[in-house]
């Protein structure tokens, strides 16, 4: 058995070694998934009371969250700036501003998603329960901290959504008003998909690029899904100019690389179908 001094000595060497491993990254931002579940769960709490303590409501309640928020906000985006406190602060303030009109489109997302599935029971129901309605509320946050020029937090916040939920939206992508995803599990949308209003999606549906490539990262590599479109489950959407027309239906496990004109109808047909005469298209 090796004495203490034996040891004391391969821990020493071993973590000179490491810590040359550690100076390889250079300076990084001190902030982890931690910190970007404990900021989400206080804005959506704010949001939403139902994730509050004994669901505190009214006035008091909200400046109390608003005020320790502000502190937990600017405390951690300091440490993705080189601890610059001044610059934390006003974009937290221009985010905190932005709160009411950031509340109503989460709101109106559950709300859609509530009114469209006629297996939701209520409105609670929806946003303590469902998936799809906890990763759009996550991605809308995530998406205006990244408006803001904060790095890496909003990244943070989409991929611990997308390890409970399943659903992985990148906080870059532009989606409009009252998306509804309904169960959601395997939803892949890129980091520039651009997704119009009133959009329905349904499981493993991917919005992906054509090409992984790092040259392709200040490009336009995900598609454009417009308004009123639904996607059904398994369906594959993918490449930068692909455009799927708006009030369009995508089928089940289609593979779509080419824009699809408005008011499609996009399936696979099985031999029976393509002697129905219905108006199938692919």
């Amino acid at each position: 058995m090796p004495g203490k001094d034996a040891k004391t000595g391969l821990i020493k060497g071993i973590a000179e070694e490491l810590d040359k491993h550690q100076k390889a990254f250079g300076d990084f931002p001190c902030i982890n998934i931690g910190d970007a579940k404990r900021i989400l769960s206080r804005v959506l709490g704010i949001i939403f009371p139902h994730y509050l303590p004994d669901c505190d409501r009214g006035k008091a309640a909200l400046e109390k969250e608003l005020a320790q928020l502000e502190k937990d906000l600017t405390e951690t985006v300091s440490k993705t700036n080189g601890n610059d406190m001044d610059t934390a602060k006003g974009k937290v303030n221009l985010f905190l501003a932005d709160l009411p009109a950031l509340a109503k489109k989460v709101a109106d997302d559950a709300t859609t998603l509530y009114n469209s599935d006629p297996a939701s029971k209520s409105l609670e129901e929806v946003i303590l329960a469902y998936p799809g309605c906890y990763a759009v509320s996550t991605y809308r946050i995530a998406h205006h901290l990244l408006s803001l020029d904060i790095p890496l937090l909003p990244r943070l916040m989409s991929e611990y959504a997308h390890r409970i939920t399943g659903i992985d939206i990148h906080p870059g992508a532009q989606i409009g008003q009252a998306l509804h995803i309904d169960h959601g599990t395997g939803v892949v949308i890129g980091e520039t998909a651009v997704i119009g209003n009133h959009v329905q999606i349904y499981q493993s549906v991917t919005l992906g690029a054509l090409k992984v490539d790092k040259s392709q990262s200040n490009k336009k590599r995900h598609p454009t899904i417009e308004d009123h479109v639904v996607i059904y489950s398994g369906a594959t959407i993918l490449g930068g100019n692909t455009v799927i027309g708006h009030d369009s239906i995508i089928g089940g496990n289609v593979w779509i690389t080419t824009s699809v004109l408005p008011h499609s109808r996009v399936m696979y047909k099985s031999s029976d179908e393509a002697e129905s005469g219905l108006n199938w298209t692919i």
